[in-house]
């Protein structure tokens, strides 16, 4: 499937990500040492908190990276459907509803994640199949309406 020049991000996506990555990066510049910091620690619950704030700190860094690779490389591989794609859908109790797959989580509510449970049996799915996929009360299916690729 082809997708625009963007590595199969939205502009919605690619600029929820941005705003990730700057939120993320001001919570990790707020978590550096002070000048001098590590040289004045002298309890155990200086050093403590030197320790904590070292692993949020890491913890921060891992997830920069994730959105940086995640903008460089694209949201979805083989395995995910791609950011956009519009998929209507027949629940069990007849209800039919359309969402948009977003590869990264925003206010939305008519959207659904692409790795998400559900997302990932949607991936190969076309009009007319049945799906089953796990959600915290078991497994739920639904029928495959229509699927609309990003242009």
């Amino acid at each position: 499937m082809v997708i625009s020049g963007d590595k199969g991000l939205s502009p919605a996506a690619r600029s929820q990500l941005e705003k990730e990555i700057a939120s993320l990066r001001a919570q990790r510049e707020a978590l550096a040492p002070q000048p001098g910091e590590q040289e004045r620690t002298g309890d155990a619950a200086d050093q403590a908190d030197v320790i904590d704030r070292a692993e949020a700190a890491a913890r921060l860094d891992r997830q920069i990276a994730d959105l940086a690779a995640k903008m460089e490389h694209g949201g979805y591989g083989n395995s995910q459907l791609p950011d956009g794609t519009v998929v209507s859908l027949r629940f069990a109790d007849g209800d039919e509803e359309t969402f948009q797959v977003v590869t990264v989580p925003g206010e939305d509510a008519d959207a659904i994640t692409s790795d998400s449970p559900l997302g990932l049996a949607l991936v190969g799915a076309k009009a007319g199949d049945e799906i089953t996929y796990r959600t915290p009360r078991g497994d739920a299916k639904a029928t495959v309406v229509k699927v609309t690729p990003p242009k």
